[in-house]
């Protein structure tokens, strides 16, 4: 665990991540200080929302703004930043018509637009992921859409070659692990349940399978081992009825830790096991570290919180002010009694979020793992993220962990990327905010040191939002880097 001296209020400079026109971009970043590894070569993804007012209306929930993915290209000659807004027909027509139109995650008003009259007609700022040769930005409960991994311009939706429709349930979680595995629920009051979908390397369907839930649990992620798929099913649940009547999401969820968690774990292809549940407490998990199998043993890592996260990215300046403790930790299932064995958790309590692990450890036995955390979680005020922490599984903490100057921020999740000749030798890429200035970069970290600061500083022209979900493409998608 760290302590900190009180909180201190960034008032102004919190307002400034979020209420700033997003800049669309295309440049080689120059002014680079420290080195980048002479291995990095391939392209960094984030996703996020990156605009919160339009005309003169302001979302109030973090989760409201319109999708913008930018990317970071290694290669050669240097690094090239691009940055584009994802291109959805709600983004078309609130920019032609100069206000928002449609209801958010955290924001309703009078007259707001749903898709067909039961949907949100989604933002798609979660994640953006490389697959089947394209990039694919993702949004909760909606087909992803396609962008050209390059230039980013938006192509349209992507629906697996007519797989699923734009009223399939769909998360913005995906997993690239032998193909592509998704999910999404559907919350009928009666029967509500969670769909899995499983999809080859070239988007073809291979599974679809549906699994009764009993409750309307609100799920963002996911973890996979070859054999199986697991949810922390927290009880917060969706009253769909409440929201066609007008109210946002956050406005249309109810926290009832009296009901319990539980993990659902659900076979993959090629497992005919059945589907089944083991109780967890009484905790909330947002994300999920990674999972893998050992014999019978199901390790499921999650960083798990008293109650949800959703209530503190509202409203906007004002984030995190009385933000629940959170902490990485470990259930080890026994698939054959269908039982938690065991229950290992670490120290560190900054209300992690973000975590990452080395993509080519997705699935298996790992020890590594990233996040950013915030320094000052359990004491009041506005804040944000500003650590950014190396938890190992070996030491049962966090190994070591950076902390910005007060007023500087981390954004995204952190993304390990590790060397092709040495996997011990590796980077962390995150986005680095000094709103004060009206900075941005992105920083690299020595993966195995963080503590000891970046190695590598690549400066933006221009302010950037907080990002959400990030992901790293080892090879050129495409073109050559600066031609």
């Amino acid at each position: 665990m760290i302590t900190t001296g009180p909180a201190v209020d960034y008032a102004p400079l919190l307002e400034r991540c979020f209420f700033f026109e997003g800049t669309e971009a295309d440049y080689d970043i120059s002014g680079v200080t420290g080195s980048v590894p002479p291995w990095l070569r391939g392209t960094y993804y984030v996703n996020g929302p990156a605009r919160f007012e339009r005309g003169n209306a302001r979302y109030r929930n973090w989760l409201d703004g319109d999708g913008m993915v930018s990317a970071l290209r290694f290669g050669e000659d240097g690094v090239h930043f691009t940055s584009r807004f994802v291109d959805t027909p709600k983004l078309k027509e609130e920019r032609a018509d100069g206000r928002f139109l449609y209801r958010g995650f955290g924001t309703s008003f009078a007259g707001d637009k749903l898709r067909r009259n039961v949907m949100l007609e989604p933002p798609v700022n979660v994640s953006a992921y490389p697959y089947d040769g394209k990039l694919l930005a993702f949004g909760e409960q909606s087909l992803p859409y396609e962008l050209d991994p390059v230039t980013l311009r938006t192509r349209g939706e992507y629906d697996f070659h007519g797989a699923i429709n734009e009223v399939s349930p769909f998360s913005a979680h995906a997993k690239l692990h032998r193909g592509l595995l998704n999910f999404g629920v559907s919350f009928s009051a009666a029967q509500p349940a969670m769909h899995v979908y499983e999809f080859d390397d070239a988007g073809k369907l291979k599974r679809r399978r549906r699994h009764q839930i009993q409750l309307p649990y609100s799920v963002h992620d996911c973890g996979v081992t070859p054999r199986r798929a697991v949810f922390f099913l927290g009880p917060l649940l969706m009253n769909f009825p409440r929201f066609w009547e007008g109210c946002s999401v956050m406005e249309s969820l109810s926290w009832e830790p009296d009901r319990g968690s539980r993990i659902l774990v659900a076979p993959r292809v090629g497992n005919d096991e059945a589907a089944f549940f083991v109780p967890a407490g009484n905790g909330y998990s947002l994300h999920v570290i990674n999972c893998f199998e050992n014999d019978s043993r199901l390790t499921v890592d999650v960083i798990e919180l008293a109650r949800p996260v959703y209530g503190d990215y509202e409203p906007l300046p004002d984030l995190f002010t009385d933000v629940p403790s959170g902490r990485p930790v470990r259930y080890v299932i026994d698939c054959e009694t269908r039982a938690v064995v065991e229950r290992i958790e670490m120290a560190y309590d900054r209300t992690p979020d973000f975590p990452s692990v080395d993509s080519a450890l997705t699935g298996e036995a790992y020890n590594d793992f990233w996040m950013l955390g915030i320094s000052h979680s359990g004491k009041p005020g506005r804040k944000f993220f500003d650590q950014l922490a190396h938890g190992s599984w070996n030491a049962g903490d966090v190994a070591d962990c950076f902390e910005l100057p007060p007023g500087e921020y981390f954004g995204g999740e952190p993304v390990p990327v590790s060397s092709p000749a040495n996997p011990d030798e590796g980077v962390v890429i995150v986005q680095h905010l000094q709103p004060a200035s009206g900075q941005a970069a992105y920083l690299l970290f020595d993966a195995q040191r963080v503590s000891s600061g970046p190695r590598c500083r690549l400066p933006l022209r221009n302010m950037i939002h907080a990002g959400f979900h990030s992901s790293f493409a080892k090879s050129p998608m495409s073109r050559a880097y600066g031609t």
